[in-house]
């Protein structure tokens, strides 16, 4: 069925990023609303849409699971036929949804449909179990991807990560103390969540600004 969209950054944007939620927040959270705005402000246009097992939450108020993964990404694919965006594509997502968009990268940049992947806190493996990987697809990807993940993310800490085999088309940011939303702990002289929101978007605007449009 069709998705309802919220779309926020200048209309003739050359960079358009479809930002999927992650599996426990829709898609108008506080972090969601704040990191779109943080990468509009830099001239981006952001495309949010909820997978359909969110948007039932809305009408029955029942909190129900997510569907795997894998069963999520022809949802994905289908959004990207809906918006049928033109100039520079890039697919994202907090945490679930990047790790959707990522499954579908490949294939959708195979077909001249997308330019890059971002993921905003990967989930390298579950929480308390390090050797639960979902990293099989990212040794082989061929899409250019950046990954932004807080240096003691439970999903995946930069220690745990450096060990991991990545394909070298991926970049990671690493966000100094961030959890998994970025926040870091409070510290006198540490970094703020907000200067890590701005961080995250300056270096988002580079690399996508950098990102050409592949051939079909």
């Amino acid at each position: 069925m069709p998705h309802d969209f919220l779309v926020v950054g200048p209309e003739d944007a050359k960079i358009t990023i479809v930002l999927a939620h992650g599996a426990g927040g829709a898609m108008d959270t506080t972090w969601m609303e704040n990191m779109s705005s943080a990468l509009a402000d830099k001239g981006l246009r952001v495309v949010r849409f909820e997978f359909d097992y969110m948007s039932a939450r809305r009408s029955t108020g029942k909190r129900s699971p997510p569907p795997r993964a894998e069963l999520l990404k022809q949802e994905y694919e289908a959004v990207i036929d809906e918006l049928g965006a033109r100039g520079t594509l890039v697919i994202a997502g907090k945490s679930m949804g990047g790790r959707v968009a990522s499954i579908i990268a490949d294939g959708l940049r195979d077909a001249g449909k997308i330019s890059g992947l971002l993921c905003l806190g990967y989930p390298f493996h579950p929480i308390g179990k390090p050797q639960s990987l979902r990293t099989a697809h990212l040794e082989e990807m061929k899409t250019p991807t950046l990954i932004c993940q807080g240096t003691r993310d439970l999903f995946g800490s930069r220690e745990e990560v450096a060990g991991y085999k990545l394909s070298d088309m991926i970049e990671i940011l690493w966000l100094e103390d961030g959890d998994h939303d970025f926040r870091p702990r409070k510290a006198i002289f540490g970094p703020t969540i907000a200067e890590h929101f701005t961080t995250v978007a300056d270096h988002i605007s580079t690399w996508a600004t950098a990102l050409r449009k592949p051939a079909p």
